[in-house]
């Protein structure tokens, strides 16, 4: 049901609703960086898989260093990846090297830094040990069919490392959505082109365009001019060929704002058209007869990208399951905000000696002003129905910004 001028709750209600069940498809392990996990990744065996030595050195039998023995001669050696060996003699040791698997009758092992080896002999040179030292116990960290980490993850290098141990040359994710961003007006230029007085480059398409890479979804490129039959004829294929159509302008009240009727006489149903927030109020979202979802952005680079991280995120989290976590931090000045409208205002984040986490704004010259970007970090949200924000005040962050 069509929705104009709603709050931000309202519109992260709507497109809750209307998220996506992406398909699920295998992906080779070397490929699947950044997708989403689509199964739960179990233990096809113990881990670790036998008793593991974790430090080159000797292995021995407990009971005989505790009865006085320091004097072990040294019946062979245990290097990582052979078979397992068993110490026939309790009162000689075996050599071990790390990553090898404990030698049967060997309970303990001793490293080589507390040792004299001379003649065919290890002589321990410390009066005290541990019963059980430095092996990782076979099952100790997981044991076989366990569950290691669950499907609605996203998949870093932590959880890659993970599906090679347990033997997943290929791991079920969620498909991604094929995704075009599309730049409207004639005004645009593109980036290698000089723009004369009244033009300007395009630039929304390629910031969205990065930040969807980010996100594990290459998106291609097109542009609408400012001709409602050419509007029509275009985005009309683009439905047919995209599930997620990104498009940056044309969605206001301004004579040449074709977007809206377009997409409307095209059967996009629209879901709501603006939200009551600054910047990006006219925002407009919709789904296509064949299930296609259409996010039509501000033209306004500001208000874009604030749409791209608050709202299209969202949409994506939700459509992944993935579990959303909220980012709380301190504002650090005092702010004012008389519009009865939700603020997200832009902010630079600083990470204190006392581990606090603190947002100082970052002042812009409106919605406009993409260069002011590059000075912050993310976006607060302030609330609606507030006019005063005061220093030390918790708010949710979004942060558009990642660190090596």
């Amino acid at each position: 049901m069509e929705k104009t001028f709603i709050t931000y709750e309202e519109a992260l209600s709507i497109i809750e609703l209307n998220k996506n069940n992406f398909v699920t498809i295998q992906v080779p392990i070397k490929e699947c960086g950044g997708y989403v996990l689509a199964e739960d990744l179990t233990a096809d065996r113990d881990l670790p898989p036998y008793d593991r030595i974790t430090m080159d050195g000797i292995a021995i039998d407990y009971d005989t260093f505790r009865n006085g023995q320091r004097e072990f001669p040294i019946k062979g050696v245990a290097p990582a990846g052979s078979p397992q060996q068993t110490l026939d003699d309790k009162t000689s040791c075996i050599e071990v090297m790390t990553g090898a698997i404990l030698p049967n009758n060997t309970d303990t092992v001793i490293r080589y830094e507390d040792l004299t080896i001379a003649d065919g002999n290890a002589h321990i040179n410390i009066a005290e040990i541990e019963y059980r030292q430095n092996i990782h116990f076979k099952g100790s960290d997981i044991v076989k069919d366990s569950v290691i980490t669950k499907a609605g993850n996203l998949i870093s290098s932590a959880e890659i490392n993970v599906a090679a141990a347990t033997g997943k040359f290929t791991i079920a994710v969620k498909k991604m959505p094929k995704a075009v961003i599309i730049s409207t007006g004639d005004e645009l230029v593109d980036v290698h082109e000089t723009p004369l007085t009244h033009q300007i480059r395009r630039s929304n398409v390629y910031g969205i365009q990065n930040t969807l890479i980010e996100w594990g979804i290459p998106a291609e490129l097109r542009h609408l001019p400012d001709d409602k039959e050419k509007m029509q004829t275009i985005l009309a294929q683009l439905l047919q060929e995209f599930d997620l159509l990104i498009i940056t302008g044309g969605v206001s009240k301004g004579k040449f704002d074709y977007l809206p009727d377009v997409l409307t006489s095209l059967g996009v149903v629209k879901h709501f058209h603006k939200i009551q927030q600054r910047p990006g109020k006219p925002f407009w979202f919709g789904t296509s007869k064949n299930n296609k979802r259409v996010f039509a952005l501000p033209g306004n680079p500001v208000s874009s990208f604030v749409c791209v991280y608050i709202y299209l995120r969202f949409w994506l989290i939700k459509s992944l399951g993935i579990e959303e976590t909220l980012f709380y931090v301190a504002l650090n000045e005092e702010v004012h905000f008389k519009p009865n409208l939700i603020y997200f205002l832009e902010a630079k984040l600083e990470s204190k000696t006392d581990g606090y986490l603190i947002a100082n704004p970052v002042k812009g010259n409106g919605s406009g002003d993409f260069a002011n970007l590059v000075k912050a970090d993310g976006f607060l949200i302030l609330p609606q129905n507030k006019t005063i924000f005061m220093k030390g005040e918790v708010y949710p962050f979004v942060p558009y910004r990642s660190y090596l």
